[in-house]
């Protein structure tokens, strides 16, 4: 029973990533950063502007990351749909019947 319930929550946090990616990095950017001030705060020899360019390098490796993660969800998800998934999403306002041939 608590593994059907592991395993229908993971599903739920899948779910939510696959169609909120861009939101989810940005989490993952904004938690990189928090992180890593907090963990170079505690060092008392550096100055403050190499503590926030640490940071941001520290986030930016993290995003990239979360980047080719994103990106290799969306190929898996393409690769194993069954039906044919939307190209463009529906915001955007491209009418995918005219691009096929």
């Amino acid at each position: 029973m608590a593994e059907s319930n592991q395993h229908s929550s993971f599903e739920s946090v899948r779910k939510w990533v696959i169609e909120h990616k861009l939101r989810t990095v940005g989490c993952l950017w904004l938690s990189g950063i928090t992180g890593s001030i907090a963990y170079n705060w505690s060092k008392p020899n550096m100055k403050t502007s190499v503590r926030l360019i640490h940071a941001r390098l520290h986030a930016q490796a993290l995003t990239l990351a979360a980047l080719a993660g994103a990106a290799a969800v969306e190929y898996y998800d393409q690769k194993t749909s069954n039906t044919n998934a939307e190209r463009y999403p529906k915001f955007i306002g491209v009418d995918p019947y005219l691009h096929k041939k």
